[in-house]
């Protein structure tokens, strides 16, 4: 009698289940073929939705490279059969992507757009409920998105360019609060203590890159306070509308990986792309088609006519202290340093004689002062920790609030700064012989190009080739090439001790008495210190240990290598006027056993932002050049 009750209900229940796999697949058919009516695989948002772009020759190809992103086997390639393969998996409740959900919730924007194209009858196509989505969307309550970039930090490779990532400003807070929204971060997955082995996997995709999102106090406890970067903030234009889309896209790109590439598919370019999701008509990422500069996008997203609604500044831990300094009269500037070695000070007359407010000043900035060395200096930071306590315990007997200081940054912000690639058009004259010189620079910045929106006392120079033609000898040849150049001076004063150091790899054009003119692959690298004065307007002063190794013909046995020393002066006349002089002595014990005196002096001009005139003069054992050139930067 059961046994015939449960074939009753097999019977009964399995042709409603026929019925309904039935009517599913027929609706799939019909919303495949909508879709190839529509051409959607062929729309725009379609292709950033999945990052796809044109092959050099037909086709697309995505830059993703987490095949878990991807429905379809091909879809990597082939974006028709993803989309079918999508709208297929929106009938399945089988849990797809890295982040294992039904594929309506995996992958929430394609869900919703494909559904707004395609007028989705949800009693066909049962939507089904994305608890993980919603609540993640909840918890961030986005009111705004600000677009944000800590400025370069030279003492890391990754970050040498400085760093792109959005914030998601929550409703109801402020200036003040939103330090606890969160952020949207690319960044590649690096192991600890990669070594040499970050550069060439950084270069040519050794890593993956993930997206992540990471409370905003932690970015700027990582970049303000531990490596003292200012940080720019950029409030995006969006509407409500724009930031759904750009955070369920956000929510995909937790099912994907990229194959990080530092100079191109880097954490600038990918939040790029995810503006391109929340505002379609942006044309972002296609005015990077070689390399992605952090500095150049925000120059494009400031040149959008109506991207950028507010720009805000974040200083950093040592830029709020360089400030405060320069706040200080000479009194006081002699009493910082004994307040900061013995805080029982504050009890005695040359202290107590200053005016309340003065008082207020100082022990505020003695306390920035103490938590700065305890976060920079490790073994003794329980030690200025204890008097940074007696330092708060003197100011709260002070019951009048503090006067809110405002930071002027040592920078502006990167949005007025010149242009990364340049051009240049001059001649010269070298030893008895003249010639016209073209020269091109792949990036970014030298000690000579103009200053604002570049970090202070900083050079990174990649591939920068020079050409010439010589009259007398009528020759055409390639002049130099610099693989890279980077320098790094950091001023050392009682509150900042930190090395100066700098580094070149490339080719150049030597004379010597066994050859006129000879192509000289060079290396050099140094480590030293730096001081600051203010005579005329800034003065930088350095000193260098270096080592130095040719690689030439015109030596004895095709090489020397040695070193020495150098040192000189970085002046700013004007802000318009800049001066570089330095001078050495190198003496070689390898190969070639010679010596050098290395001179150069170079003055540059700036008359426009993107525009500059240059005059040096350079002199090497049997070698003397003076050159002028026209720069542009584009």
């Amino acid at each position: 009698m059961v046994t015939a009750f449960l074939i009753f209900l097999v019977l009964l229940f399995f042709p409603f289940e026929s019925k309904a796999q039935e009517a599913g697949s027929l609706y799939l058919q019909e919303l495949i073929q909508q879709a190839r009516v529509q051409n959607l695989h062929q729309h725009r948002y379609w292709h950033l939705l999945l990052h796809y772009h044109k092959n050099f020759g037909s086709g697309y190809t995505s830059q993703v490279d987490d095949p878990g992103f991807f429905l379809s086997p091909t879809g990597k390639t082939e974006p028709e059969n993803e989309l079918h393969a999508t709208l297929t998996y929106f009938f399945s409740d089988a849990l797809v992507g890295r982040s294992k959900q039904p594929a309506q919730c995996a992958f929430v924007a394609r869900y919703h757009w494909l559904k707004e194209k395609l007028r989705f009858d949800q009693s066909k196509l049962l939507p089904q409920p994305c608890e993980r989505f919603d609540s993640w969307l909840e918890e961030l309550n986005p009111a705004s998105i600000s677009f944000i970039f800590p400025s370069a930090y030279m003492d890391n490779p990754a970050s040498m360019f400085g760093h792109s990532f959005l914030r998601v400003d929550q409703k109801g807070q402020t200036s003040e609060t939103n330090i606890l929204a969160y952020t949207i971060n690319y960044a590649a997955e690096v192991p600890p203590d990669a070594g040499i082995e970050f550069a060439y996997k950084g270069i040519f995709g050794g890593y993956k890159g993930f997206f992540s999102t990471i409370p905003y106090y932690m970015k700027v406890k990582e970049y303000r306070d531990i490596e003292n970067r200012d940080i720019w903030e950029y409030r995006l234009n969006f509407s409500s509308e724009q930031h759904h889309r750009l955070l369920m896209h956000a929510w995909e790109l937790g099912n994907a990986y990229f194959d990080y590439f530092f100079f191109k598919e880097n954490c600038a370019y990918h939040i790029l792309s995810l503006l391109e999701v929340a505002d379609p008509n942006l044309r972002l990422t296609d005015q990077f088609p070689i390399a992605t500069i952090p500095a150049n996008t925000i120059r494009l997203i400031i040149r959008q006519q109506g991207l950028v609604k507010e720009v805000s500044y974040r200083p950093a831990r040592s830029t709020l202290l360089k400030r405060k300094r320069d706040a200080l009269d000479e009194p006081e500037i002699s009493l910082l340093p004994k307040l900061v070695n013995d805080p029982h000070l504050t009890e005695q007359a040359e202290f107590l004689q200053l005016p309340q407010s003065r008082q207020i000043f100082l022990l505020d900035f003695t306390s920035d002062v103490l938590r700065y060395k305890a976060a920079t200096n490790p073994d003794n930071a329980e030690d200025y920790k204890a008097k940074n306590r007696s330092i708060l315990v003197s100011r709260s007997q002070i019951k009048v609030p503090s006067t809110p200081f405002h930071v002027q940054p040592l920078s502006l912000s990167p949005g007025y700064g010149h242009e990364t690639f340049r051009v240049g058009v001059g001649g010269g004259w070298r030893n008895d012989d003249v010639f016209e010189e073209i020269s091109v620079r792949a990036a970014y910045h030298d000690l000579l190009d103009p200053d604002p929106g570049y970090t202070q006392d900083a050079q990174i120079e990649l591939l920068d080739l020079g050409f010439r033609h010589y009259h007398r000898r009528n020759q055409f040849r390639v002049e130099r090439f610099t693989f890279a150049d980077v320098l790094s001076l950091a001023p050392i004063d009682s509150l900042f001790v930190s090395p100066s150091w700098k580094i070149k790899v490339g080719m150049n054009t030597v004379k010597t008495s066994a050859c006129d003119l000879c192509s000289n692959g060079h290396f050099n690298a140094g480590a030293g210190g730096a001081v600051e004065t203010q005579v005329f307007q800034r003065e930088v002063f350095f000193l260098f240990g270096e080592l130095d190794a040719n690689v030439s013909g015109a030596y004895d046995e095709n090489h020397r290598v040695g070193g020495g020393v150098s040192g000189g002066v970085m002046a700013t006349i004007t802000p318009s006027w800049k001066w570089l002089v330095s001078a050495g002595y190198l003496g070689y014990l390898l190969g070639d056993r010679s010596d050098d005196i290395p001179i150069s002096v170079g003055q540059r001009w700036t008359f426009a932002k993107n525009f500059a005139l240059r005059a040096t003069f350079t002199h090497h054992d049997n070698d003397n050049e003076i050159l002028g050139m026209f720069h542009g930067y584009f």
